[in-house]
């Protein structure tokens, strides 16, 4: 059969079973669901669970105390108070812990309401928690940029046994005190047994991460995407616990970037000059956005492909195509032939390292189309030349060339590349860590032995490309994801730093960015940052419905997660 009608044969197929077959909320109580059977939500929420699960959580009983939003204030100790971090988190925080609602739900707290005094019949009942300690352990607790090897771990007390009816935050770090800070904030929940009043349970946590790279990958070229709408994912992430920020920023339909050396390449690059661009304070604002909420901002100028908009501004990077002995009139990548590629790439990256603090750059390397290079009869006299005929080795070439570049800039950055980098052989530094996209589990536990096994280190993402979307809950396919299912060593286990959720922008604008990605995304944070052995898919379930509500509650126009539902708040 022809391609053409096969392909309407699938399309009238495909709209026959929208259309007529089971279709719609009927297809998600078959099987691959369990229906409840019953009114109400398909997924109970839990109440003051916090998300990602901590480490260690020790209820004390079922004791419990109610806060009271209007005489609740974080108290800090000395070294917590001159540190900016925790100065700036402590209004961000209270605002968490005590989010919009439904008017119905929170009743006025009276103390002095027989149904209040009745409460301390109650053996549970604490009384009511008005403060709760900031304790920094060290002066040297208070870094100004966070880092691969930052120490995030942190203990909350809440009436424990060791300190009973009070509330503390410790931590040696300010990272530390900013994760315990969201703990805080989750534990505390509207408790409808007690007319909507603020409750938090009687709890001892002590918790860290399993991985120190948790990050969310956006793509702001093929959508620009607002300042707003990345203020908007970066709350998001820090209520996750996640804290890399890796920006796609330019790639082939756009170079929105302002460089102050070669500020053509924003202004004939991107969509439109004066709109579509981020000018050199908008990316200030936004790394001090993300540093005081512990999240790191590592930028990818992904190169030699993925590169049409650089030419626009900047005339003579890329290697022309031939058809015959004559250009055909179109573009491939980078031509790295020419030396005075290497100079320009000297420039920008030395105005890069200088825009973003981080201690990485992310260089790409992924996705080079070598047809054009092979059709250029310049470029194939050169691999002749120099590379033995071998145009395979081009790419390793300018790979070569390129990270010695990075390796010298005065601010000394690391980098991380595409997996390509080292399926080709590129010769990298020992500190490399190698990004892995590509294929099923299969594969990229495959990769993740072979890159670890050379003793590099491995960041993962390609089970958790969040641009691809189901008509359903497909958030557990993410959560079930075991990134150390690989075999190796525990020195080999020891290299790999982390994970990212890469979310694509060929569908994703402003509009959808946050729905589309959370709470999936969430998945994800938990699976990076708590212990392997939690992976209870049905406590999870009850836990996200919960994170989903908070995270509503909080102004975020995320997605339901589990079907039908309800969130005590008005949007």
């Amino acid at each position: 059969m022809e391609a053409r009608w096969i392909w309407l044969w699938v399309t009238l197929c495909s709209f026959w079973i929208v259309v007529h077959g089971d279709s719609g909320g009927d297809f998600f109580k078959t099987s691959e669901y369990i229906h409840p059977g019953r009114p109400g939500p398909w997924v109970q929420s839990s109440r003051g669970q916090v998300w990602p699960q901590p480490k260690l959580s020790r209820p004390n009983g079922k004791r419990y105390s109610l806060v009271h939003p209007e005489k609740f204030t974080f108290q800090l100790d000395a070294n917590s108070a001159a540190c900016d971090l925790i100065q700036n988190a402590v209004n961000r925080f209270y605002v968490r812990t005590f989010p919009r609602r439904t008017a119905k739900t929170a009743q006025s707290f009276n103390t002095n309401h027989p149904w209040f005094q009745a409460l301390h019949q109650d053996p549970n009942f604490q009384g009511v928690l008005d403060s709760v300690q900031i304790v920094m352990n060290t002066k040297k607790g208070c870094e100004k940029y966070p880092h691969l090897d930052m120490d995030e771990h942190y203990e909350v007390k809440i009436d424990a046994p060791d300190s009973p009816k009070t509330a503390s935050i410790i931590a040696f770090n300010a990272w530390g005190i900013l994760r315990g800070f969201e703990t805080f904030s989750q534990l505390v929940y509207g408790a409808e047994e007690h007319g909507g009043l603020y409750q938090v349970n009687s709890v001892q946590i002590m918790d860290q991460p399993r991985f120190s790279h948790r990050g969310v990958m956006l793509d702001s070229s093929r959508h620009f995407l607002s300042k707003r709408v990345i203020y908007d994912n970066l709350d998001l992430m820090e209520m996750n616990k996640m804290n890399v920020f890796h920006w796609h920023i330019s790639d082939d339909p756009a170079f929105p970037y302002e460089s102050l050396r070669f500020p053509n390449m924003s202004l004939k690059g991107a969509y439109r000059p004066y709109t579509h661009v981020y000018s050199q304070e908008d990316i200030r604002e936004i790394i001090e956005y993300a540093r005081i909420r512990g999240i790191r901002v590592m930028p990818e100028f992904d190169t030699p492909g993925h590169t049409q908009s650089w030419e626009l501004g900047q005339p003579g990077l890329l290697a022309k195509c031939y058809r015959g002995s004559q250009p055909d009139g179109t573009l491939g990548p980078f031509d790295p032939t020419k030396d005075s590629l290497y100079d320009f790439l000297e420039v920008f990256f030395k105005e890069i390292g200088t825009v973003f603090p981080d201690n990485f750059m992310h260089l790409g390397g992924d996705e080079v189309d070598k047809m054009c290079w092979q059709s250029n009869p310049h470029i194939m006299e050169f691999v002749k030349k120099n590379l033995g005929g071998n145009l395979g080795k081009l790419e390793s070439y300018y790979i070569e060339k390129l990270l010695p570049i990075i390796a010298d800039l005065p601010t000394k950055n690391g980098y991380i590349v595409w997996q390509e980098v080292f399926d080709n052989k590129d010769k990298v530094k020992n500190d490399t860590i190698i990004q892995v996209w590509k294929g099923g589990p299969n594969d990229w536990a495959n990769k993740l032995q072979q890159i670890t096994s050379t003793g590099l280190r491995a960041l993962l993402s390609a089970p958790w490309y969040l641009n691809y979307i189901n008509y359903g809950s497909d958030w557990t396919n993410y959560y079930i994801i075991e990134p150390l299912n690989f075999e190796g060593t525990q020195a080999q286990k020891k290299l790999f730093v982390g994970g990212e959720a890469c979310i694509w922008g060929e569908f994703v604008s402003s509009v959808n960015l946050i729905p589309r990605l959370w709470p999936r995304a969430s998945a994800v944070a938990e699976r990076l940052w708590s212990p392997e052995h939690v992976k209870d898919v049905n406590d999870a379930a009850s836990r996200l419905q919960e994170h989903e509500c908070r995270m509503l509650q909080r102004g975020y126009p995320v997605e339901p997660a589990n079907g039908p539902s309800f969130c005590d708040v008005a949007w």
